[in-house]
């Protein structure tokens, strides 16, 4: 076995103790299965980033967090990355220029879809007509826009083959953000849209029963925002595939920040996961690094591992240093950053070596603030296979100024 157990959690990787004391806690209220940390591990809010946790027909708004469905999705497409070399460049400032990145849409892109009719929007009806309107709208001008933070569009080259991938990382946006704080609120017995006091990011996860209403709305409104997040990705995957006039002949596209019904030794159970990737036997993953690392496409294995793990791994490297330590504090007025551990020049610098043509991004997103994404997957080798490294070639993020209040 590659996990130990602390404190009845089973983890992975090294232990940090700040993400230790949290899925400690949260193994302690509630209806719990099972607690769990993959090896990217580090503190979240209530619920650690790279936590699992098994419920008793329960389910956790905190837990599943703010960016309700964020997750992954990879396309192979049928060109080699030596075909668009010559004009990477150009292809990475057309991406930047026709993706909305941060907050607004730079394009005038009406985004229509299936989901706007879903009957499940009745959840939002419930709370309130003007909710339901409101939050609708919010959701139809973001469809398609990707954020900030550590949300990217990147290409690809896979080692050993060459061929060209593009992959992304977002999720819900600002209608995820809302639903999130919404229900926690009315868990808390606040108006849906009240603004939250400040609440500590150790406090102990909010719990709902299944069987309640409220639990059944949630889950509901959740579901939901993670159709809106698959749709949002689907649209900006397909719009790289025209700048580059390519097709794709090969996806995977996955979530990690939901709750899921399953099956774990023969019993029922609400499986949580913040920051970690479904691996259930045989199925795809695309778990990122950072801008100056590999990426990989993994399968899940069989093992007796992979069920005490619940079927969970990582979703990334996980951080090691925080925004605020990496780039310093913003002044709201200047937009400008003071007393940060990197700069701008080591992070171009480190980009630039690696062979990355970057647009956007901010040092707290260097390569500096991850983990080594091998690393991880080493601790968890024995639940799952990596069929394919893929190389970035080309990363797109928001820039340091633009601010987005949906970005993680």
């Amino acid at each position: 076995m590659t996990y130990q157990t602390i404190n009845n959690v089973r983890v992975w990787g090294n232990p940090d103790q700040g993400a230790l004391a949290q899925a400690k806690t949260c193994a302690e209220h509630g209806n719990v299965l099972q607690a769990l940390l993959m090896a990217d591990h580090h503190k979240g809010y209530s619920q650690p980033i790279g936590g699992v946790i098994a419920y008793d027909g329960q389910i956790s708004p905190s837990g599943v967090g703010y960016d309700i469905g964020c997750g992954n999705k990879a396309v192979r497409t049928n060109l080699q990355a030596a075909d668009i070399a010559p004009q990477l460049p150009k292809i990475m400032d057309k991406i930047a220029k026709r993706i909305s990145f941060g907050v607004g849409r730079k394009n005038k892109d009406q985004v229509d879809h299936e989901l706007f009719y879903d009957p499940d929007w009745s959840v939002y009806a419930a709370v309130g007509r003007q909710e339901h309107d409101r939050l609708k709208a919010l959701a139809r001008d973001q469809l398609g826009t990707v954020g900030s933070g550590n949300h990217y569009v990147d290409l690809f080259e896979e080692v050993g083959t060459g061929r060209l991938w593009i992959g992304n990382h977002f999720g819900s946006r600002g209608f995820g953000h809302k639903t999130a704080s919404g229900f926690m609120n009315l868990a808390n017995n606040r108006p849906f849209a009240a603004n939250a006091p400040g609440e500590s990011m150790d406090q102990p996860p909010i719990l709902l029963e299944m069987g309640s209403e409220l639990g059944d709305m949630y889950y509901r409104a959740m579901k939901l925002a993670g159709q809106y997040a698959y749709a949002g990705r689907d649209y900006v995957i397909d719009l790289v595939l025209a700048i580059l006039g390519a097709e794709a002949d090969f996806e995977v596209h996955n979530h990690h920040n939901y709750a899921w019904k399953e099956t774990h030794g023969g019993k029922e159970a609400i499986v949580v996961r913040k920051g970690a990737t479904p691996s259930a036997p045989g199925q795809l993953g695309f778990i990122g690094g950072s801008m100056g690392d590999i990426s990989v496409i993994v399968r899940g294995k069989d093992t007796d591992e992979n069920r005490d793990a619940f079927y969970s791994t990582v979703h990334g490297a996980g951080r090691i240093m925080s925004r605020t330590q990496a780039a310093g504090k913003l002044n709201w007025k200047t937009r400008k950053r003071s007393g940060g551990l990197i700069t701008p020049e080591q992070m171009r610098d480190a980009v630039r070596t690696f062979g990355v043509e970057l647009r956007g991004a901010g040092t707290d997103e260097s390569p500096f603030v991850y983990r080594k994404l091998q690393e991880v997957l080493d601790a968890h080798r024995d639940t799952i296979d990596v069929l394919h490294v893929l190389k970035p070639i080309g990363v797109c993020m928001a820039g340091d100024n633009e601010f987005d209040p949906y970005k993680d």
